[in-house]
């Protein structure tokens, strides 16, 4: 017998009979006394699998017309189904959230065992706020879940991302020189002139490239954390001493988004990691745990993008980061710059 609801407001009814039918064997709806609720999504599924009839004002609704009803009374429904019936397909036990989803283990149950992970249903063609993530990083980590994207693409494919906070760090130690060394500012890089100090901050510390033989050039945020731990005095091109300040100004006249970047690479050099330029993986870093010889360079261990706290994601660029990232074997993290630093991997996810 096919069991009947009234839809009510953004929900639909059933009567005490469905409790044991729907919910308690397959896990639809919420029991509410004598009735059971169930949410617009989880019907549009139960209409498409022919369990259920749903009338609103005494008018029976086909799928069609309930879905049409549904998309004018919850905003981007048709994101949400797609997502719901994947995950239901794929032998997932779901439930609506506050996220959008709370998902169970495969084997797993409301009742039997605690949800897995929370579900954040988008499109790629609505830009998705940092501040967003982090809420909900704030929500799912509180009930010690796992937050996942899942994201719909204009041909209604699904792509599923999970996002974490991270903690980087590494095993570099920085070694300071018993008297700071001079080097001058050209376009938008640093020159040190000394040979032995040339040497010593490539080899001990992996600090810049070498132009030749004797002549170091380091990039702007490299020089700025050199200048700043007393190890560089820097001097523009008529030989005026700059100080942190000051090099920070000019630094972010020559690059926009210097003072962002800086801070993550302070960050990460002061963690015992070394950040070189990540140029040709489209990011602002590549960066090592550990380098033992700058001559026998291992591969990188991370990517790393800085952003601003007020960052809005362009989901087709994180797509394309992320798929870049897992090409070359390494983590995509985005680090963050507010009143302090933090750091989100952002990875493929199977399900």
């Amino acid at each position: 017998m096919t069991l009947k609801g009234k839809l009510i407001k953004d929900a639909v009814i059933f009567e005490k009979n469905a409790i044991e039918e729907l919910h308690n064997r397959s896990f639809y709806g919420r029991p509410k006394g004598d009735t059971l609720e169930v949410s617009l999504v989880e019907n549009a599924y139960l209409i498409y699998m022919g369990k259920i009839r749903v009338e609103f004002e005494g008018e029976g609704l086909d799928f069609k017309n309930f879905f049409l009803k549904a998309s004018s009374i919850f905003k981007n429904f048709e994101l949400y189904y797609i997502v719901y019936k994947d995950l239901r397909e794929r032998g997932y036990y779901v439930q609506p959230a506050v996220t959008g989803f709370r998902v169970y283990p495969r084997g797993g149950h409301p009742g039997k065992t605690p949800a897995e992970f929370f579900i954040y249903v988008t499109s790629e063609r609505i830009p998705l706020l940092l501040s967003s993530i982090i809420t909900h990083l704030g929500t799912v980590e509180n009930l010690k879940k796992r937050l996942v994207l899942a994201i719909v693409d204009e041909d209604s494919d699904l792509t599923y991302y999970e996002v974490k906070k991270t903690i980087p760090n590494g095993t570099f130690k920085l070694c300071t020189e018993d008297k700071p060394s001079t080097a001058s500012l050209l376009e938008d890089r640093v020159m040190i002139w000394d040979p032995k100090v040339s040497l010593s901050l490539q080899k001990q510390g992996f600090f810049g490239k070498p132009m030749d033989e004797g002549h170091l050039q380091l990039s702007l945020v490299e020089s700025c954390y050199l200048l700043k731990n007393g190890i560089l005095e820097i001097e523009d091109r008529e030989k005026r001493k700059l100080d942190f300040s000051g090099f920070s100004t000019l630094a972010s006249k020559i690059e926009s988004n210097f003072s962002i970047k800086y801070a993550i690479y302070e960050h990460l050099r002061n963690t015992g990691l070394v950040p070189k330029t990540g140029f040709k993986f489209g990011t602002h870093f590549r960066v090592y745990k550990k380098i033992e010889d700058m001559a026998k360079l291992p591969h990188s261990d991370y990517l790393i993008h800085a952003i601003e706290h007020e960052h809005t994601f362009s989901l087709q660029q994180l797509s394309r980061a992320v798929r870049l990232a897992n090409s070359v074997r390494k983590d995509m993290i985005y680090g963050a710059v507010d009143s302090k630093v933090q750091f989100f991997t952002v990875g493929r996810m199977r399900l």
